[in-house]
C-alpha cells in the first residue's frame, strides 16, 4: 500500500461541514438514509445541492467549471456522504470516473462539453465495459465500432450498466480492430455513446430487491462521432485499467452497509456489542488503505494493485456487516432496521461482483505482488 497522508486540521472542517449540512438535509426530510446509496440513491436534486457547495468536480480545475481542490478533500466528502447514506447515484459515476478519465484522455472539445455540467451537477454517466458472457474479462468484449465516414459504427451489448436508463451517456470499451489471440488487449477503444441517440436500445434488469439501477444496453448500428473517440483508437485497454484505480478504491466499496454499523454501535441492532470491536477495526484499516489510495491518485502515481486490495477486502466487509446484522435480528425484523437489514442481505451478492468479481482481482493481486 501507498503511504498514508495525515489528515489536516482543514480536511477536518470540512469533514463538519459536510455532516452539519447532512444532518439538515434529514432533518428537512428531503432524503432518508440508505444501504448502498451510492449505487441506489438517485436524486439529481441533492446532486445540484452539492455542486451548489463545490462538493461535485472537486479535482475538476477551474477552467472547465471545478474546483481545482485535490483527491484527499474529494476523498473527505465522500466519505461523509457514503457514510450518512446519501444518495448520490445521480452523479457518482461522472464525479468519480469519468471526469478524471476526461481530463486525462479527453479532447478539449469533451472537456468542455462534459466537465462543467458534470461540476453542476447536471450530466449523468454511466460505464459500458460488461458484456454477456464475458464476466470480468474486458479483453474478450465482442462489442465493435466499425470506422465509417464521420466516426464509428457501433454494434453490440453492454450489461449490468448501472443508471443507464437515466444517464446521459456512457463511455463503452469496444473493439475497433480484428482482434489478435496473441495481443488481447490489443485494438480495443473508448468512445463516449449518447444513450437517447438512434440505434440504442436500454432494457431494465429488475434485482431481486425489486429496485431498478442495472440495464442491458443493446447498441443496433449507433453511429458515434468521431469527436467523441475517447484518447487514442486502440489503446482503450490502457485507458481502462488507469480508471480502474478509481473505481476500485473508494469508500463506496466498504461503507454500502455503514448504516448498519452505526445502528449496531447504538445498540438499535444486534442487542449486543460482541465483535464490535473487530469490526471497528477492519472499518478503520479499511479507512486508512483507501485514504493512502487517494493520496497515491493526488500525486500521480500508480494506484491500481492497492486499488484491487481495497475493493476485494471492502466488498467483503460489506457483505460480513449485511450477514451479522441479519443473522442477530433474524427473519421479519420489525425495527426501523429491519427494512434495511432485508435490502444489505439482498444486494450483498453484487457486492463482489461489480467493478471486478473479487475472484479475478485475487488473480490481479497475486502477479501483481509477484511482479514486484
Amino acid at each position: 500500500m501507498p503511504p498514508v497522508t495525515a489528515e489536516t486540521p482543514e480536511l477536518g472542517a470540512l469533514r463538519r461541514e459536510v455532516r452539519a449540512f447532512v444532518d439538515d438535509e434529514i432533518a428537512h426530510g428531503r432524503w432518508a438514509p440508505g444501504i448502498d446509496s451510492w449505487m441506489t440513491g438517485w436524486d439529481p436534486s441533492f446532486s445540484k445541492r452539492l455542486a451548489e457547495r463545490g462538493w461535485l468536480g472537486m479535482t475538476i480545475p477551474a477552467e472547465y467549471g471545478g474546483h481545482g481542490r485535490g483527491f484527499l478533500e474529494r476523498f473527505a466528502v465522500t466519505e461523509e456522504l457514503l457514510a450518512a447514506g446519501a444518495p448520490v447515484g445521480f452523479h457518482w459515476i461522472a464525479d468519480r470516473q469519468v471526469a478524471p478519465n476526461l481530463l486525462r484522455f479527453g479532447t478539449e472539445e469533451q472537456k468542455q462539453a462534459y466537465l462543467p455540467r458534470i461540476a453542476a451537477g447536471e450530466c449523468s454517466f454511466a460505464i459500458g465495459m460488461s458484456e454477456p458472457d464475458s464476466g470480468s474479462d474486458l479483453a474478450s468484449v465482442r462489442a465493435r465500432g466499425e470506422k465509417v465516414d464521420g466516426g464509428w459504427r457501433v454494434t453490440g451489448t453492454k450489461v449490468w450498466t448501472s443508471g443507464a436508463h437515466e444517464a446521459e451517456a456512457f463511455i463503452a470499451l469496444v473493439r475497433t480492430a480484428p482482434a489478435d489471440p496473441q495481443h488481447r488487449h490489443d485494438g480495443l477503444s473508448q468512445l463516449i455513446v449518447d444513450l437517447r441517440a438512434p440505434g440504442v436500445r436500454i432494457s431494465p434488469i429488475i434485482s431481486m430487491t425489486g429496485r431498478h439501477h442495472f440495464n442491458e444496453v443493446h447498441l443496433d448500428g449507433v453511429l458515434v462521432p468521431d469527436e467523441r473517440l475517447l484518447g487514442e483508437a486502440g489503446s482503450g485497454w490502457d485507458q481502462v485499467t488507469s480508471e480502474l484505480a478509481y473505481e476500485r478504491s473508494g469508500p463506496e466499496r466498504w461503507l454500502s452497509t455503514f448504516l448498519l454499523v452505526r445502528a449496531w454501535a447504538s445498540g438499535a441492532v444486534g442487542g449486543n456489542g460482541v465483535g464490535l470491536g473487530a469490526t471497528v477495526a477492519r472499518l478503520r484499516a479499511l479507512h486508512q488503505m483507501s485514504l493512502a489510495v487517494a493520496g497515491a491518485l493526488q500525486a500521480g502515481c500508480d494506484a491500481d494493485l492497492p486499488a484491487a486490495m481495497v475493493k476485494v477486502l471492502g466488498t467483503r466487509f460489506e457483505g460480513d456487516i449485511a450477514e451479522r446484522a441479519h443473522l442477530a435480528t433474524g427473519p421479519g425484523d420489525s425495527s426501523s432496521y429491519g427494512e434495511a437489514i432485508d435490502l444489505a442481505l439482498l444486494q450483498r451478492p453484487g457486492f463482489t461482483l461489480r467493478g471486478g468479481t473479487n475472484e479475478i482481482l485475487r488473480g490481479v493481486i497475486a502477479r501483481g505482488l509477484g511482479m514486484r
